[in-house]
């Protein structure tokens, strides 16, 4: 295809109509896919979340910035909430963005989530592939933003930054849902504003009590396989960094950029980087099987016998466990079928 092999060689039109073709699905999305897929693995992917307000967007304008004075190319998906009414975004990070929209070097691309969970759209992870494949070495995807059910940027992202703000809630309310949980770097910003030190010493008492600590990551560092490292030589778990920035400012960004490095190389030398990695193909194909099948299944029920369903879940005559089985059974779903589907 010639637009992959343009898109190669850094063409951002090229780039543009590749994620466009991602974004629309269907079998020369998936071909195109195929080509790309060889070239990636090479780029860092910085996934930036938190509650709307906090300044995400600036954050990563401000980031972009400093990666091009180091000379690094840079890509960026930002994804911005849909309407449940119209279906329609604003896409307003792009608007928020519009400093960096215009420099050589860097790519932002704007997505609406169209209802997807967990604050990225559908085609985000392609979105990523593409750039990857395309030669930015820096990938920053910023989430929706709609609060603490942003947690899958966790399993697309290298390292994941979770933005607070300052008298942006109580104590509790910064760790409910996990959403700290996710954390390998925990950000302060608009640290300008009063009760920026009460949030950042707030945080921190939170990981020393441990209720947002990574333990979890040293059960993930043995269980890297592998590796060939004993479990005495591997690093102790990961203490996610409390930093404090001021965006708008661009005040703290320096320091957000080293402890990114520092994350990096963390990685890398524990070893967790490759089991990431392999846990990160395990939800990616688990999604894309999930979307597959739910869609070839719907297929094969006729649009009558699933409003006569739904009718019958209504009226309680069937609960909507039962109700899926009966579908799946009278759907003649098979493993031909399955094989056909994909």
């Amino acid at each position: 295809m010639r637009i992959v092999e343009q898109a190669l060689k850094g063409d951002r039109r090229a780039i543009a109509r590749l994620i466009s073709l991602m974004e629309s699905g269907g079998p020369e999305a998936r071909q195109a896919l195929s080509r790309l897929y060889p070239h990636t693995g090479q780029a860092d992917v910085i996934g930036v979340t938190g509650a709307p307000g906090t300044g995400k967007s600036t954050l990563v304008n401000e980031l972009a910035k400093a990666y091009r004075h180091q000379g690094l190319t840079v890509g960026i998906v930002a994804v911005d909430p849909t309407s449940p009414f119209s279906g329609g975004a604003l896409l307003g990070d792009r608007i928020r963005m519009s400093e960096v929209a215009t420099v050589p070097g860097i790519f932002i691309r704007s997505m609406a989530s169209r209802g997807n969970l967990g604050g990225l759209a559908r085609a985000t992870a392609d979105a990523v592939h593409v750039l990857d494949a395309a030669g930015y070495p820096m990938i920053l995807v910023e989430t929706v933003g709609a609060g603490q059910s942003e947690v899958k940027i966790a399993g697309m992202a290298h390292t994941t930054i979770v933005v607070q703000m300052p008298a942006s809630g109580d104590g509790v309310q910064a760790i409910k849902a996990g959403i700290l949980e996710i954390a390998d770097i925990i950000l302060v910003n608009k640290a300008d504003l009063p009760g920026a030190e009460d949030a950042a010493q707030a945080l921190e008492a939170m990981l020393d009590l441990g209720s947002v600590r990574a333990e979890r990551l040293r059960d993930e560092l043995l269980g890297v396989g592998g590796s060939g490292a004993d479990a005495n030589d591997l690093p102790g778990p990961w203490r996610p960094p409390v930093l404090r920035t001021s965006a708008i400012r661009g005040e703290g960004i320096g320091d957000l950029v080293t402890a990114i490095e520092e994350h990096g190389q963390y990685q890398r030398d524990s070893g967790l980087k490759a089991g990431r990695d392999r846990k990160r193909a395990m939800a990616e194909l688990r999604h894309i099987l999930q979307s597959t099948l739910l869609e070839h299944l719907l297929r094969q029920i006729p649009e009558k016998g699933l409003e006569d369903t739904v009718e019958r879940i209504v009226v309680r005559e069937m609960d909507p466990h039962s109700a899926a089985q009966k579908l799946i059974a009278e759907s003649g779903l098979t493993r031909d079928s399955l094989c056909s589907c994909c």
